[in-house]
């Protein structure tokens, strides 16, 4: 593990026990920038289902947090990283109603939906990383259109 400027917290995912110190990490830093309660459920369900995602699917990997942001903009980014087989088909696994099983059964597409900024940077064979911001007082993202 690495730390860098700015960076929180850089925590292990390997078991179910690592999604319960990863759950409550983001509790508490969402908490200490000032997210209301909505807004730290919301986060806090969406890191739940990447964490998972890391451990179940990418063989576990890491989530580290940062804080972002600067005068009038406060706001907590984590990237959760696993070396695992990638996602063959990307399309499919961001489609609205599609899961492997196993989860919250919201899939990557419901955290999106959770968060203001998402992205991800997959390879078969290579990985995942999933990246995630949300900013304190920020309205929900719409909903994208299909």
């Amino acid at each position: 593990m690495h730390t860098a400027a700015g960076v929180e917290a850089c925590l292990p995912i390997r078991s179910d026990m690592d999604l319960v110190w990863v759950r409550q990490h983001v509790r508490q830093a969402a908490a200490r920038l000032g997210f209301g309660l909505v807004d730290q459920t919301k986060l806090i369900t969406a890191a739940s289902e990447l964490a998972r995602n890391t451990l179940v699917h990418g063989g576990g990997g890491q989530m580290e947090a940062t804080r972002v942001g600067g005068a009038g903009a406060q706001g907590l980014r984590l990237a959760f990283t696993d070396e695992g087989p990638g996602i063959a088909d990307l399309d499919l696994a961001l489609s609205d109603g599609y899961t492997s099983g196993g989860g919250l059964g919201m899939g990557l597409s419901g955290a999106r939906r959770l968060v203001h900024d998402f992205d991800i940077d997959t390879r078969p064979g290579s990985g995942t990383t999933v990246r995630v911001t949300c900013w304190v007082g920020r309205p929900p993202r719409p909903r994208e259109e299909a």
